[in-house]
C-alpha cells in the first residue's frame, strides 16, 4: 500500500480540536502538493448520527453521497477542500452491524465471533477500502473519543495492528493534549499528558508527534519535560494556542513546524508549502472592513454546533465581502412570544435553517412575514424555504389553516406534503430522507441564477417534505417565483419573491458546500444584501 497513514488521537478531556488538528494537518499537506483525505472513526454505537438528537451531537453532515455523517466531516472538507464520502465515516454502530450480519449468513463458519480479531478487523478493512476508492497520498485517520474511553479501545487495537502491519515509516501517530494551566500555583501542569501518552503506550502505541492545547506559550523547558517524559524528541512536541480565527490554526500549526515533523516520521519529501491565498483569507477573516448582523431564528440555539456549517457558510460569506458576519442566536419559541420589533431590531437579515417536528414552527412564521413586511432580507434553508410557503399561504393567499402535512395531516391546504414514494416509508427513522446531491436546474434571469453564474447546479439535501406541486399556479398568480427545479422529478428546489431585496428560499443545504475561500454563492449574495441594507439604515 503506497498510501501513508497518520492517526490523530486525543487524551486528557475531549473536545481538545482533534478534528480542527487533522483539518489544518490536511490543509498544510495539500498546499504541499501532497494529495489528501481524512477518515472519522466515531465510537458512538448508533449507526450514524441522523437518528441523534442535534443538543448531543450538533448538526448532522451530509456528503454528496448522502452518507449522514459526523460535524467534523464538514471541517475536513472545508479545510481540504475535498468532497469527501459515505467511506470518510465510520461508526461502531456500523462496524457491528456489518459483522453480526456476516455471522449471520455463515460468513465466519460457525466460528466464534470475537472483538479481536473480527472487530479489529472490519475497522481495518474500512481503512483499507477507503484508500482503496479514494487513493491519495496521504489519509488521515482520527479516532473519536478520548484515550481511556472503554468504546475507543477497538479502533485503538486496529490502528496499533496497521502499524506493525504496515512498518513504522508508514504511519504516523499523533496524540492531542491539554496542557492546562493552575492560576493558583501559575504553572503549565504536564502531568495530564504523561498520564495520557502512557495510556497509549500501555495498548502498544507509541505516539510519533505530541500536539498541546494550551491558553498559554510553552518554553522549551515544558516541551522538553514533555519530550523526555513521553519518549519523543523535543521538536516533535507541538504547541498549538487558541487561534482568533478556526482558519488561522493550519498558519499557527506551519509555524510551530507539525507538517515538516510529520513528513519527516513518513519519510516523504519536505517541499515548501504556499500559503499565500490561505493567508489572505484569513487577515479578510480577522481584519473585516465592515459588518452586519443577521439573525438566525432555530430550534436548537442553544447549541451552536447544531448549526455548525450555517454558521461557517455564513463566515465565509462575510469573508467574500469583506465584512465580520454577527449572529444573533434567536430561539424560534421566543419569537412566538415577544415583539418581532424588538427582537428583530438592529437585525440586517433573517435566516431560518432546517430543523424538524412542530416545536417552534410559528415563531419561524413570525421571523419570515417580518421579513417579507419590513423588505429585509431573508434567507430560507430546507425548513427556512418551508416556513416561507406557509407564511405565504395564510397570510397572501388567505389560507389559514393551511401547513405541512408533517404537523397537520388534516389540513386543506398541505402545501408542503409527504413525497409519493416516502408514504409507506415511515417505520424506519434513518436513512430514508432525500439525501445527498440532487440536481437544480435554475430559470434564466432569475436571482439564483445570477449568483450562481450557471443554469445548473447540484446541491445537498436531507428532508422527506416537499412544496405540493398542486398549488404552484396559486402561488405563481400570487407573485412567488420558482426559479430552481429537480429536473427528474419535477420538485420545486428555489423560491423567490421579485419584488423584494433578497427573499430566497432553498429546498438543499447550501451550507455544507461553502468553504472559507470559495463561499457559497446563495450565501454570498445574502450577506452582501444585508450590508446593503445595513448601509441604507446608517443613510438613513
Amino acid at each position: 500500500m503506497d498510501t501513508k497513514l497518520i492517526f490523530v488521537t486525543g487524551g486528557v478531556v475531549s473536545s481538545l480540536g482533534k478534528g480542527i488538528t487533522a483539518a489544518a494537518l490536511g490543509r498544510l499537506l495539500k498546499e504541499r502538493g501532497y494529495s489528501v483525505s481524512i477518515m472519522k472513526l466515531d465510537p458512538y454505537l448508533n449507526v450514524d448520527p441522523g437518528t441523534m438528537n442535534p443538543y448531543q451531537h450538533g448538526e448532522v453532515f451530509v456528503t454528496d453521497d448522502g452518507a449522514e455523517t459526523d460535524l467534523d466531516i464538514g471541517h475536513y472538507e472545508r479545510f481540504i477542500n475535498e468532497d469527501l464520502t459515505k467511506l470518510n465515516n465510520t461508526t461502531t454502530g456500523q462496524i457491528y452491524s456489518a459483522v453480526l450480519d456476516r455471522e449471520r449468513r455463515g460468513g465466519y463458519q460457525g466460528g466464534t465471533v470475537q472483538v479481536i480479531p473480527h472487530i479489529t478487523d472490519e475497522i481495518k478493512l474500512r481503512i483499507r477500502k477507503a484508500i482503496q476508492k479514494l487513493e491519495p497520498d496521504i489519509m488521515i485517520v482520527e479516532i473519536g473519543g478520548t484515550v481511556g474511553d472503554i468504546e475507543s479501545q477497538p479502533f485503538l487495537e486496529s490502528i496499533r495492528q496497521l502499524r506493525t502491519q504496515l512498518g513504522s515509516r508508514q504511519c504516523c501517530f499523533i496524540h492531542v493534549t491539554l496542557v492546562p494551566y493552575l492560576s493558583a500555583s501559575g504553572e503549565l501542569k504536564t502531568k495530564p499528558t504523561q498520564h495520557s501518552v502512557k495510556e497509549l503506550q500501555s495498548i502498544g502505541i507509541q505516539p510519533d508527534v505530541i500536539v498541546c492545547r494550551s491558553d498559554y506559550p510553552l518554553d522549551k523547558g515544558i516541551r522538553s519535560k514533555i519530550g523526555l517524559f513521553c519518549n519523543v524528541p523535543e521538536e516533535n512536541v507541538i504547541e498549538n494556542l487558541n487561534a482568533r480565527s478556526l482558519y488561522e490554526v493550519p498558519l499557527m500549526l506551519e509555524e510551530r513546524g507539525l507538517c515538516r515533523v510529520v513528513l519527516n516520521t513518513l519519510d516523504l519529501e519536505q517541499r515548501e508549502p504556499d500559503l499565500t491565498a490561505w493567508s489572505s483569507m484569513v487577515n479578510d477573516d480577522i481584519d473585516p472592513d465592515r459588518e452586519c448582523c443577521i439573525a438566525l431564528v432555530g430550534k436548537y440555539v442553544e447549541l451552536h454546533d447544531a448549526y455548525l456549517s450555517v454558521a461557517e457558510a455564513l463566515r465565509h460569506s462575510g469573508i467574500a465581502n469583506h465584512a465580520r458576519v454577527n449572529i444573533r442566536w434567536i430561539a424560534a419559541e421566543d419569537v412566538e412570544k415577544g415583539d418581532p420589533n424588538e427582537i428583530f431590531k438592529g437585525v440586517d437579515g433573517i435566516l431560518v435553517p432546517g430543523g424538524f417536528g412542530e416545536r417552534g414552527l410559528e415563531g419561524m412564521m413570525i421571523a419570515a412575514r417580518y421579513a417579507r413586511d419590513h423588505k429585509l432580507p431573508y434567507f430560507g434553508i430546507c425548513l427556512g424555504m418551508q416556513i416561507a410557503v406557509i407564511e405565504y399561504a395564510r397570510h397572501i393567499l388567505g389560507w389559514a389553516d393551511a401547513h405541512s402535512t408533517e404537523v397537520d395531516f388534516n389540513t386543506k391546504h398541505p402545501v408542503i406534503n409527504l413525497m409519493e414514494d416516502q408514504v409507506n416509508n415511515l417505520e424506519r427513522i434513518g436513512g430514508t430522507l432525500r439525501l445527498g446531491s440532487y440536481t437544480c436546474h435554475l430559470e434564466p434571469g432569475s436571482l439564483a441564477e445570477k449568483l450562481y453564474g450557471t443554469s445548473e447546479v447540484h446541491e445537498r439535501h436531507r428532508h422527506r417534505y416537499e412544496f405540493n406541486n398542486d398549488f404552484i399556479e396559486d402561488f405563481r398568480t400570487a407573485g412567488v417565483n420558482f426559479t430552481g427545479w429537480n429536473p427528474r422529478r419535477g420538485l420545486v428546489e428555489i423560491i423567490e419573491l421579485p419584488d423584494h431585496p433578497f427573499f430566497v428560499g432553498v429546498q438543499f443545504h447550501p451550507e455544507f458546500k461553502s468553504r472559507p475561500d470559495d463561499a457559497h454563492p446563495i450565501f454570498k449574495g445574502f450577506t452582501a444584501a444585508a450590508l446593503e441594507y445595513r448601509s441604507g439604515n446608517l443613510e438613513n
